[in-house]
This record gives structure tokens, sequence and C-alpha cells, in this order.
């Protein structure tokens, strides 16, 4: 699987631990920045996961910033792409599961390194389980992004 990550300046610092922790277990990472830590903004980072998806670059992405709302709000901004803001396991595995997410945000002013990398297995191991319940409901969401509302 390819993983896209990206961090602003304030998911910098995780972002690499993640890089190195996500390589070791044998994903592919497409690190699309920060390459360091001095100011950015975390829209730009959110665009550039969200355009990695849509131009199947990668099937998921993992994106930081200091509290992972901004990024969330940002990533759901763009087609098809359904971010989720998760800082339990269990949000984690059931998003993707019933809400087929495709990119997790983290905040990295609000959880640890460990917490980060369980969070992060847990998001990458879970498949969309393509129950009926669950597809119809992406569909009402399809549709809400094409209309606009």
């Amino acid at each position: 699987m390819h993983i896209a990550l990206a961090a602003d300046h304030a998911g910098f610092e995780l972002k690499e631990k993640m890089r190195a922790y996500i390589e070791g277990e044998g994903f592919h990472v497409i690190d699309l920045g920060a390459f360091e830590e001095k100011p950015a903004d975390y829209p730009d980072f959110a665009k550039a996961i969200g355009e990695a998806i849509q131009k199947g670059k990668a099937e998921r992405g993992i994106l930081i910033c200091g509290s992972g709302v901004g990024a969330c709000v940002a990533a759901n901004k763009m087609k098809g792409i359904r971010a989720g803001l998760c800082h339990d396991t269990y949000s984690a595995h059931q998003g993707v599961e019933h809400d087929d997410i495709n990119v997790l945000c983290l905040g990295a002013r609000i959880i640890g390194e460990e917490l980060a990398k369980e969070l992060v297995m847990a998001f990458i191991s879970a498949r969309f389980t393509g129950e009926e319940r669950h597809v119809r409901r992406l569909a009402k969401v399809e549709a809400m992004e094409k209309a606009g509302s």
C-alpha cells in the first residue's frame, strides 16, 4: 500500500517519526512535506495529500498538524477525500470500516508518538466492510459532495 504523508510545521517532528515507523512496517511512504520545521500552512499539505489520492498515487493519506482539526477541515474540502480526525484506535479503524475514510488526521500537540503508531496501524490495517448500510450512507455523502451542499 502507498501511503501519502504530510504535515505542517507543528506536525513536522511527528511526521518524521511516523515516516520511519510506517516504512519499517513495510509500507511505501510518499513524503509530501514539510521537509523542515519552519512555518507552513496546513491547507497546502491537505491539498497535496488529496491530490495524491485523487491521482491514484496513494491509496491512503496521513495528515498531521498541531491539533489535527484544521488539516481535517481542509482535506475534506477536496472531492473524494474522506478525512477523519482520530485520537483513539477505535475511531481510526472504524472510520475506515464504516465510513471508508482515506485520510487519517492527527494532532501532534494532542497525542504522543506511541499512540500515533497505534492509530496509524489501526487505520492502515482496516478495510471498508462494504455492508449495504455503509454503502448507502456513503452514496448520500457523495451526493452531497456533488451537489455542493
